[in-house]
């Protein structure tokens, strides 16, 4: 019977060793939600520049008082076309939503408002992402609740349907209403 040396048991083992650490600590407290510095913070600065044929987004509409919900979409991502009946559902609801178009062209994000109906009461055109990166916003789409003086209340990460719409971001939604 052959002997095996501990030199060659040692790498195999060490490895699973470290291997198992690196899976615990992956799973640990694990939580869906990515975290955002920015809760509990002022908005960041809005584009400068409007979608084609839609109001401008400032500042301002941003502290007016009222709860405000920034949506960061694209014309060409397939969540945001998937999340668009529920953000016009919103909309009808009475709630304002601030749409942000990122990485996009122009005439793309015009004609995609025009062909599938505006939800938003204002726009931002952000074309290099600039403006989404001083947000925080990692892909499209996410959803900021604003408050009236322009509080980062809370971040939603995803498109605005199903049981995790449901279960997540409505219950912020009613939260930041009352």
């Amino acid at each position: 019977m052959a002997k095996i040396s501990p030199l060659m048991i040692a790498p195999p083992a060490i490895f699973a060793a470290l291997a198992g650490m690196f899976a615990v600590s992956m799973w640990q407290g694990k939580n869906d939600d990515l975290p955002s510095t920015f809760i509990g913070q002022q908005a960041s600065a809005v584009p400068v520049e409007a979608v084609n044929g839609t109001n401008q987004i400032t500042d301002a509409d941003l502290r007016s008082g009222e709860i405000t919900l920034v949506n960061f979409w694209a014309s060409w991502c397939p969540p945001c076309r998937a999340e668009h009946p529920q953000l016009l559902e919103l909309a009808e609801q009475g709630y304002r939503i601030a749409g942000v178009n990122f990485r996009d062209a122009q005439d793309q994000a015009s004609a995609y408002l025009t062909d599938y109906e505006d939800p938003f009461f204002a726009t931002g055109f952000d074309l290099r992402g600039r403006v989404a990166i001083d947000w925080g916003v990692t892909a499209p789409p996410e959803t900021f609740i604003v408050d009236g003086d322009g509080t980062v209340l809370f971040r939603f990460v995803g498109p605005l349907v199903g049981s995790d719409y449901e279960q997540r971001f409505l219950p912020e939604l009613m939260k930041a209403i009352e």
